[in-house]
């Protein structure tokens, strides 16, 4: 249930109706809009009647109940206004959502080895990323596939943050990590394989970093929403969802099925911005540049691309990932269709 107050209100008038709110067991969430604030309820409102809600203040302008399950992701909650996730990098802080330019996430699947990593890091800053993607911990099919070097690797991922300025997100896999995650990483990514691991959810959800929570291999909307509001419902506001294909009945020409129709679909039902993952979603680099810039003309908010230096002698998903001169052009190809969408960020010119 949200409760939307008039235009002008005081910020006093707003804490007593909190106030208020609380006293009756619920409670309340202040969402700081463009033009109103809007008080969102959280708790036993099924049997609240809206006009009593009314009564608590003459300053409330209407009263309405958000009918999804997913309470806090929900489009409703935010009154129709689409949320910002705002990453605080060494080059300074990075906006991500429907009102902003797009930006683009790149690098290894991955860390491999620090001169890898740092190169990457440098060549993926210098075509246009403003995030550097680069695993530690990784979750693989086969217990014999490379695992990641584990907290090693976040110390190279360090060293490619002072190099460049980038910011870094990496995937936590258990809670266990999740601390020595947070001193290196930007941004936490959940990943397929545990989008529905309910506690690290709630772990992830209690610590203040950006969450990026990629879609489950056979999840549907409400499954990847209903996974957020986890993250949502411990406190963190900040989540960017990631679809990175799903898997359908034909798996012989690509490793997924990127769907791309999600970003729509999402645009209808929730405030969160969206990023695009064609690289695990098509699993072939030859696919990868067409898909991104469909997925740019589609509305996505953020772009992950895997890129490698050498993807023949990657330790994983070499076949998905580009390499830096491949990355170039893509980023050109890129510029285009977000310039004529009205989405690609303003490069200041150097007099």
């Amino acid at each position: 249930m949200i409760v939307v107050m008039k235009v002008g209100t005081p910020e006093q008038e707003i804490e007593r109706v909190n106030a208020e709110f609380t006293s009756w067991e619920l409670t309340p969430e202040k969402i700081v809009g463009k033009h109103k604030v809007v008080i969102g309820l959280v708790g036993e409102t099924a049997d609240l009647d809206p006009l009593q809600i009314q009564e608590v203040s003459p300053w409330i302008e209407t009263v309405l109940r958000v009918e999804q399950p997913f309470k806090r992701a929900s489009l409703e909650y935010r009154h129709g206004e689409y949320s910002e996730v705002i990453v605080k990098t060494p080059d300074g802080p990075v906006f991500i959502g429907r009102n902003h330019p797009v930006n683009i996430v790149a690098g290894p699947c991955s860390v491999e080895n620090e001169a890898m990593i740092v190169e990457t890091a440098k060549r993926v800053k210098a075509a246009g990323a403003q995030f550097l993607r680069g695993g530690a911990y990784k979750p693989r099919t086969s217990p014999y596939a490379f695992q990641g070097h584990g907290e090693s690797a976040l110390e190279l991922l360090a060293a490619a943050r002072a190099a460049t300025g980038l910011g870094i997100i990496t995937e936590v896999m258990d809670a266990a990590d999740l601390d020595k995650i947070c001193e290196v990483a930007d941004v936490i990514q959940v990943g397929a394989r545990n989008m529905q691991n309910f506690s690290l959810l709630k772990k992830v959800g209690a610590q203040p970093k950006p969450v990026l929570l990629k879609r489950g291999m056979a999840a549907t909307i409400e499954d990847w929403l209903m996974a957020a509001e986890y993250v949502l419902a411990a406190g963190n506001p900040n989540v960017i969802l990631c679809e990175r294909g799903i898997r359908t009945f034909d798996s012989k020409y690509t490793r997924n099925t990127l769907d791309l129709s999600c970003i729509p679909v999402l645009r209808t039902l929730t405030h969160l911005p969206i990023m695009i993952d064609p690289s695990h979603g098509t699993g072939k680099s030859e696919y990868v540049p067409t898909m991104a810039m469909a997925s740019l003309a589609a509305g996505a908010d953020s772009l992950m691309i895997e890129v490698h230096p050498n993807p023949a002698k990657a330790l994983s998903d070499g076949p998905q990932s580009l390499t830096p001169e491949r990355f170039d052009r893509l980023v050109q190809e890129l510029a285009v269709v977000g310039k004529a969408i009205g989405r690609w960020p303003q490069i200041p010119v150097t007099v």
